[in-house]
């Protein structure tokens, strides 16, 4: 199973940053010491202006790259602007392209990065520059891979950004299972969309999500690939998650979501999403365990 990284493509934060950026480094040292043969790294290639623009206006890409976002955009964004944050976002986003092109020809591969769901067609948000997801979905069907893509979305935090790049398409089904009353707090229309209460916990979450993996496969008849947003901040101890779930209840659902893709036949490539635990350990925690469950059904 391909796993592709980028944490070697460094984002300066100022000192006492909210964002866990240490979180990706250390994801891959946990892979690295896990010694598992069934996992090989792939530093991923750069998104180009091309990949982007099938999702991102022009004049978005333009100003992005070249530090023209003014202090609204970036404080909608989150961090400061630096040529290291643009080419960091350009290979989170071209390591969710390498892992669809690996899980169509694998069963199933990961970005131990990415999940950058906020990003919008000419907007960035919540930490999120490029939507990875978006890019690579519209990746694969320029390239004549598939020509039907279902996104299935379990950050915590609704991908409000997906629902706008891909809305009033057919091709790319767009479903997010989050927080009803996290961020963001203006919601967009995904098309499904279930929401949940603060303080969900284990079954109630699973039970929710079996009707709406159900739900959405139905609809996205004829899909070829899934796109898994596996966020780590459902956690009972996220800061920023709001809900319940523990870590064996996130392995249930990293569990549902691939056996019910292994039974539709569908190859799934992973992207890592939020995690926003005070103990980092506890985000690379949920995100292997993600990484193991993806190896075992896809060698099943």
């Amino acid at each position: 199973m391909k796993l592709f990284y980028c944490d070697h493509f460094v984002l300066p934060l100022p000192p006492g940053h909210r964002f866990p950026m240490d979180k990706y480094r250390r994801l891959r040292e946990r892979v690295v010491s896990g010694r598992d043969p069934r996992f090989e790294l792939h530093p991923p290639p750069a998104a180009s202006d091309a990949e982007l623009g099938r999702v991102h206006d022009p004049d978005y890409i333009r100003r992005a790259s070249r530090g023209e976002l003014d202090a609204r955009e970036l404080r909608a964004l989150g961090f400061p602007w630096s040529e290291a944050l643009i080419e960091r976002s350009r290979r989170s986003s071209g390591a969710t392209i390498a892992a669809c092109r690996a899980a169509l020809a694998d069963g199933a591969a990961a970005n131990l990065a990415g999940g950058t769901h906020h990003a919008a067609p000419a907007a960035a948000q919540g930490f999120c520059v490029f939507n990875d997801a978006a890019v690579a979905a519209r990746a694969m069907q320029a390239e004549g891979r598939v020509q039907r893509v279902l996104i299935v979305d379990a950050d915590v935090h609704q991908g409000n950004g997906t629902a706008l790049c891909l809305a009033g398409d057919d091709s790319v089904f767009t479903f997010s299972i989050h927080g009803a009353k996290n961020f963001p707090f203006r919601k967009e229309t995904s098309d499904l969309d279930v929401e949940l209460a603060d303080g969900t916990g284990d079954d109630e979450y699973l039970a929710a999500l079996e009707a709406g993996l159900a739900q959405a496969m139905a609809r996205a008849a004829g899909a070829q690939l899934v796109i898994y947003l596996a966020g780590a901040d459902p956690y009972a101890g996220d800061r920023l998650g709001r809900l319940a779930l523990s870590k064996a209840g996130l392995a249930a659902r990293d569990d549902l979501v691939y056996r019910r893709c292994a039974a539709a036949g569908l190859p799934v490539a992973v992207a890592m999403a939020g995690g926003y635990a005070d103990d980092i350990g506890d985000i690379v925690d949920i995100h292997y365990a993600t990484l193991e469950r993806a190896a075992a059904h896809a060698g099943r």
